[in-house]
């Protein structure tokens, strides 16, 4: 989502040469974005290379303390970002309203880069160089990603296997689970465990035919290149949906939006051909409701 910002920089200095600072996971996605001319690791030995870098200047899309002051001590003259966690530390800032959940998270980075004069008419995202990928076995298949970080966001897993079942045994249609388990006491082998008919699960350690297991099994940019292969993704607010979008694939994402700052608005799929079911809590979406969205969009 910070895409457009990158475009909306390079757009009105062209000569200029941008360097991405992120974190190791997101290393290899961050590189290729077209808008980067470097990507670097924000870590211990990054910090202290700063000064020496010699910076013109910085956008510090996500506040926090520690990017704040170590741009402040590197001494890079124009220090851009949101008035919070030691914002007064910036040359430029704006308040940080995000999490009232007014606009979209992609027009509150362009409004950001907007303090230093960058602007575009292009607010698309999109990820030019991600490599030629090409496996028949995931070509138009539903890609389900039933995990969130934020267990406020997450959808019951067992509606999510419930629906991957239905998926491919009503549909006919293979279905691949992606994403990644983070430390909730989950097994990734827990998903394609659980699924079946009407979300009665098969004997453990088994998987319905036409499930592809693709839990844990993946690194970002192969990630995006599945998705790409896909026709369609169903999943909560999470990463994978932002990925989905950036190549194309479209997504039916749900949403609790009784917490402005977690609703759709803010962090739903930029772009067109989404749909998007929001109610004020998740357990109020049922599977009936997500299946046939889905079988809906497939139509299109």
């Amino acid at each position: 989502m910070n895409i457009p910002a990158m475009r909306a920089v390079k757009e009105t200095y062209p000569d200029a040469k941008i360097t991405l600072a992120v974190s190791a996971e997101a290393k290899e996605l961050a590189e290729i974005v077209e808008y980067a001319d470097k990507v670097m690791v924000w870590d211990d030995d990054f910090r202290k290379s700063l000064r020496r870098l010699k910076f013109d200047a910085c956008v510090i899309l996500n506040p926090a303390k520690e990017a704040h002051l170590a741009t402040f001590l590197a001494g890079i003259p124009l220090r851009v970002g949101y008035n919070r966690k030691w914002g007064i530390l910036l040359t430029k800032k704006i308040a940080d309203n995000k999490g009232l959940g007014l606009k979209h998270e992609v027009e509150s980075n362009l409004e950001l880069v907007s303090l230093i004069g960058a602007k575009t008419n292009d607010k698309s995202i999109s990820l030019e160089r991600l490599p030629a990928y090409n496996n028949p076995e995931y070509t138009g298949a539903v890609a389900v990603h039933p995990y969130t970080s934020d267990v406020v966001k997450q959808w019951p897993l067992e509606r999510f296997m419930e629906l991957a079942g239905r998926i491919a045994q009503e549909l006919k249609s293979k279905v691949v689970l992606v994403g990644r388990v983070e430390d909730r006491g989950q097994s990734p082998s827990d998903a394609p465990r659980r699924i079946g008919s009407a979300g009665a699960p098969p004997p453990a350690g088994t998987v319905t035919s036409g499930v592809i297991d693709l839990i844990n099994k993946t690194s970002l940019v192969e990630l995006a290149q599945i998705l790409k292969q896909c026709s369609l993704l169903v999943t909560c607010d999470s990463g994978p949906m932002h990925l989905a979008a950036a190549v194309g694939t479209p997504v039916v994402a749900l949403f609790r939006n009784d917490i402005p700052g977690k609703a759709a608005r803010r962090w739903g799929p930029w772009g067109e051909g989404h749909s998007v079911i929001e109610k004020s809590s998740l357990s109020n979406i049922i599977v009936d409701e997500v299946f046939n969205k889905a079988k809906e969009m497939l139509k299109k």
